[in-house]
């Protein structure tokens, strides 16, 4: 009765083992193995060589090359400010007026003074030519000649200082006006209403905002390195990753006794420029050009200090150790010192899924047929 029982049992242990067969242990095997990577040809990148532009760094801000800082030429009260900060002006346009009451009263009296003053001298001039012809025929004496024409003299005189101060007084009652002396925008009131304006108080600043240029400033030590007419390409805070170029056209002779740096106004090459002014701006004065082997930077793969890309070659990935230089300011890509040859097919994407040796198949890239084509246009029409 027992030998069947154990028969079974053996049966069943033989099963079991049957179970533990090296067939799971090579399923385990094979889900572990890397996948095969299929590459197509928008997912890799050849490394070539470009022109890699370095030279020094310029840091500064955009400013107005045409600027006017108006201030008061007279000392009045402000009736009038007829612009605010923004507003589009034209030559002539009245920005400002102030009161009038006090000139308007001494070009009066200017004006009645030189008019006093043309009578007198009208009066000592008849009185000197009755005295010349008196004199010719000795009915008067030179002395009265000459106290007449020391009158007429005076009269002269006191008439010419009356009608300097009538146009003194014509001048200060035009500047209680102020206009805008060219085209362009108000950028700073510093007045209002009620405002009691003194000679030289600030009124408003306008600006001319298609004559922007980059006031930048470069290191002492630095300068030698910068001439007339170098390109350089400079980002402007609030314009992102937008790239802006110009050229050196002034280098100030001397450099600031504070700070040790060279003033360099850089042009606009292209039309594109910011109109607001005073924005920071950075860049690099491209004054050496040198052929280099570079790469974006969103195909490094960073770990510290150390940088890697992940290169196809002969149908295998491989994780490249690189030594890299500058960043080209021009297109922001990184230069490539060591670990890297000309010609060598890199990953545009890396994954952190990939692994080293793992096989890669590049694939053409296959246009769609032309029944595929049929049928994505017939899912759009419906």
């Amino acid at each position: 009765m027992l030998r069947p029982l154990f028969l079974a049992a053996a049966l069943v242990a033989g099963l079991a083992a049957c179970d533990k067969s090296p067939g799971k242990g090579d399923k385990k095997d094979a889900s572990t193995a890397p996948v095969k990577l299929v590459v197509g040809a928008e997912d890799i990148l050849r490394v070539e060589a470009n022109a890699l532009a370095s030279g020094p760094v310029v840091t500064g801000s955009i400013q107005p090359e045409r600027k006017a800082d108006l201030r008061a030429e007279v000392s009045a009260v402000v009736l009038q400010v007829l612009k605010e900060n923004g507003d589009v002006v034209r030559r002539g346009d009245i920005l400002v007026r102030l009161d009038q009451t006090a000139i308007r009263d001494n070009l009066g009296s200017a004006e009645d003074n030189a008019r006093n003053a043309a009578q007198s001298l009208d009066q000592a001039e008849r009185n000197l030519q009755r005295l010349k012809t008196l004199r010719a025929s000795g009915m008067t004496s030179l002395q009265a000649l000459d106290d007449a024409e020391v009158r007429r003299n005076g009269a002269q005189s006191e008439l010419s200082a009356s009608n300097a101060r009538a146009v003194l007084a014509r001048q200060q009652l035009e500047r209680t006006i102020v206009r805008a002396p060219f085209d362009g925008v108000v950028s700073d009131r510093k007045v209002s209403a009620g405002d009691t304006a003194s000679i030289g108080k600030e009124l408003l600043k306008v600006i001319d905002p298609t004559s922007m240029r980059f006031a930048g400033r470069v290191s002492a030590d630095k300068i030698s390195l910068v001439s007339v007419g170098q390109p350089v390409g400079f980002r402007i805070n609030g314009y992102g990753n937008q790239e802006f170029r110009g050229k050196v056209t002034r280098v100030d002779p001397s450099a600031n006794d504070v700070t040790r740096q060279v003033e360099v106004l850089v042009s606009f090459s292209d039309a594109a420029q910011p109109k607001v002014a005073g924005l920071y701006a950075e860049g690099t004065i491209e004054s050496s050009n040198v052929q280099a082997l570079t790469l974006p930077e969103s195909v490094l793969v960073k770990a510290g200090d150390k940088a890697s890309v992940w290169r196809v070659k002969n149908n295998t990935l491989n994780q490249v150790a690189l030594q890299i230089g500058a960043r080209d300011p021009r297109t922001g890509n990184i230069e490539i010192r060591s670990g890297l040859s000309e010609g060598d097919t890199i990953l545009r994407n890396p994954s952190s899924g990939f692994k080293e040796g793992q096989t890669a198949e590049l694939v053409a890239t296959k246009p769609p047929t032309a029944a595929a084509s049929a049928a994505s246009s017939t899912a759009k029409g419906t």
